[in-house]
């Protein structure tokens, strides 16, 4: 099959590949979300000690040694060959066991249906050239009863200002070019791609950024980033 992938949107991230893990570099605002993400996972899928867990869209490992570190058993994949080789240099420096592979959901989807207790698919949908295929690869990879989180960008004029206009260009927490509005998705949408893919939605929270505090916390409000958390239902 024909990777799922823009050729231009990887090339970004493997020109940045080096500074995956700097705080303050150009991924800095996915270190400072991190926790929350990390905490959202756990709060309505456990702890994830023990637990198979997919990670797609890995980057440079920044969520995918987070969850190792809590004791789960990570497979990272990314289709980013330097942001994955940073990856794996930096799981070596730490001692964090990892399995990163490049290789793209669908193709995996096929090679190994339901394997994972979680999916984690966080900032990557808005990247893609179909979206909707990789939530469909997504609730394949998932076990009957195991549980698929995504997060995303909402499309309307909100998001709009202050993920581009904003965090681009205004505050500079994100490079400029880092997104295109029009790739944005609403959450209608996202939720109806996972419920065709088999899913059904159990969750959905936003992330807000303060500028005068310079922090981030989840919130009720999902008219910029949000996050959705769904099930594959149990097999009767």
């Amino acid at each position: 099959m024909s990777q799922n992938a823009d050729q231009a949107e990887i090339a970004k991230f493997d020109e940045d590949a080096s500074a995956w893990w700097d705080p303050a570099g150009p991924f800095a605002p996915l270190h400072a979300i991190n926790p929350l993400r990390l905490d959202y996972i756990e709060r309505h899928a456990g702890p994830l000690r023990g637990r198979r867990v997919l990670d797609v869209g890995c980057g440079g490992g920044i969520l995918s040694e987070a969850m190792a570190e809590r004791g789960a058993q990570v497979t990272g994949i990314d289709l980013a060959e330097h942001s994955l080789e940073i990856a794996g240099l930096h799981a070596l420096e730490t001692g964090v066991e990892v399995d990163y592979r490049a290789i793209a959901a669908e193709s995996l989807a096929d090679e190994a249906p339901g394997e994972w207790d979680v999916v984690t698919c966080l900032e990557l949908l808005e990247h893609v050239p179909d979206p909707a295929s990789i939530v469909y690869a997504c609730a394949a990879l998932v076990r009957p009863g195991g549980q698929v989180y995504f997060s995303t960008i909402n499309r309307n004029a909100r998001a709009w200002l202050f993920a581009i206009v904003g965090a681009e260009h205004l505050l500079r927490l994100l490079p400029r070019g880092t997104h295109d509005a029009r790739s944005f998705i609403q959450p209608a949408e996202l939720a109806r791609w996972s419920r065709r893919g088999g899913l059904s939605i159990e969750d959905m929270t936003g992330l807000q950024y303060n500028p005068l505090t310079q922090t981030y916390a989840l919130s009720e409000d999902i008219s910029v980033n949000y996050l959705m958390q769904a099930t594959r239902p149990e097999v009767r």
